[in-house]
């Protein structure tokens, strides 16, 4: 890999561009567990990025996260570093791995989701992506308008705590 930049191109040290998604979208999951990724993911995936597999594994609150490789590849490389003598470090491990599997996009622009991690995530038909930095969380749509309905009481307190801390700044 290519200094420290996420590469969507990971054939060659060739800088392609790194990943800003942002955006929610509305999807459906077929009775055999494709999903089409919708329009706007994929211009801002680009073309490059459209090419390259994808990860999907279990995420935090009974949603799945979608990482593209060279992303999943950072990540796991910061993982792969906990010490696995410790009980907490080989737990978490296990959880976060558990059920990750790679995934292309098929000629219809098209992910098949595995029925064990959709049952996880408790998604049978309409699903929420919600992208943000370069990850798309998939939910089932009744799960992330319930999150979403639960608006933090003071979202200006729970800005300033976790992000008063940021670039030096002292909350």
């Amino acid at each position: 890999m290519c200094k420290n930049d996420i590469l969507l191109n990971t054939q060659s040290c060739r800088k392609v561009e790194i990943l800003q998604l942002l955006g929610e979208y509305e999807c459906t999951i077929d009775q055999k567990g494709r999903m089409r990724m919708p329009s706007g993911l994929l211009n801002q995936l680009g073309e490059e990025a459209q090419k390259l597999p994808f990860i999907v594994n279990r995420g935090f609150e009974k949603c799945l996260m979608l990482y593209p490789k060279p992303v999943w590849d950072k990540i796991t490389a910061e993982i792969n570093q906990l010490n696995t003598y410790n009980k907490k470090n080989r737990e978490f491990i296990r959880y976060f791995y558990r059920g990750a599997q790679e995934i292309t996009m098929d000629g219809a622009d098209r992910i098949l989701i595995s029925k064990r991690l959709l049952e996880y995530a408790d998604i049978t038909k309409d699903v929420i992506l919600s992208a943000y930095n370069d990850r798309i969380e998939i939910w089932a749509q009744e799960g992330y308008d319930d999150l979403m309905a639960e608006e933090p009481s003071d979202f200006s307190d729970l800005a300033e705590e976790v992000l008063g801390k940021i670039n030096g700044n002292k909350a």
